[in-house]
């Protein structure tokens, strides 16, 4: 077979259709650098997880090798998507027209993409900031756990009962975060104990003290009852949550058998 015969239909093809074939080729090869990249992040990543266990990484380098990675991946695919897109004419033509109604424009696709830009926007701040880290065991919006992931636009959370929470970045970013890790590993119990207005608070604070061995205090009182905080000993955030449930049991008990929870709405919550 002459080998005009197979050249001529191939650069017949290529002159018609240039601009789709480059197109899909800037995308497959986004997606192959970009896919092959993470692969080689994820595999450092697990080796900088172990690290960070060993205490030869900080919790602060691994959070940002981590949004890097994402950051990259990111980047490499709208970096392929734009390449394409720039191969079409017409598209170049439509955006131009499009972009000439300016106000319009720019208010449909800020309308549109806020919420995603925000959330990416907080995320570069968060890892740049660092209020919270992979590994730290934080309470945000009463929900409390350990720091699995913090993504381009969200950060997952592990609680206790190995439970997965999805904050978004831009809520964490305004809202109040309680960080029981940063600046040290252990955390102090706090308990609080409600006892109604009529109630012996100076006996329910010396049989508190002498039941659980810790600093008892009346922390507030109000029209509707007597605050007392209970200060337990600091222990590992991990333990936090169990010690504290040992703890409001065992005031719970106490101040039953002395029966100071009779003849009022009591209660018991940790701060």
């Amino acid at each position: 077979m002459p080998a005009s015969t197979v050249w001529l239909p191939l650069a017949s093809f290529w002159t018609d259709n240039a601009d789709v074939v480059t197109a899909v080729l800037s995308i497959v090869l986004a997606v192959v650098v970009a896919t092959l990249l993470d692969r080689a992040f994820a595999r450092r990543g697990r080796s900088f997880a172990e690290a960070v266990t060993r205490g030869q990484v900080t919790p602060v380098l691994d959070t940002r090798l981590r949004f890097i990675r994402r950051l990259i991946y990111a980047s490499i695919l709208l970096i392929g998507i734009a390449v394409a897109l720039s191969q079409f004419t017409g598209l170049s033509k439509l955006a131009t027209s499009v972009l000439a109604s300016g106000a319009i424009a720019a208010a449909i696709i800020g309308f549109a993409a806020r919420q995603t830009l925000a959330n990416v926007v907080a995320g570069i701040m968060l890892a740049i900031t660092q209020p919270l880290r992979v590994g730290d065991w934080v309470t945000f919006e009463g929900q409390y756990g350990v720091v699995e992931d913090v993504r381009l636009n969200f950060t997952v959370l592990r609680t206790p009962g190995d439970v997965r929470v999805v904050i978004p970045n831009e809520r964490l970013a305004a809202g109040i975060l309680r960080n029981d890790t940063l600046g040290s590993d252990r955390i102090a119990l706090d308990v609080s104990v409600w006892l109604a207005p009529g109630a012996d608070v100076e006996r329910a604070v010396a049989a508190l003290a002498d039941e659980t061995e810790s600093d008892v205090t009346v922390a507030e009182i109000t029209p509707d009852g007597v605050r007392i905080e209970i200060a337990g000993d600091p222990v590992p955030p991990p333990e936090r949550g169990p010690r504290q449930a040992k703890l409001r049991a065992l005031c719970l008990a106490r101040l039953r058998s002395e029966g100071l929870l009779e003849g009022g709405e009591q209660g018991i919550e940790s701060s």
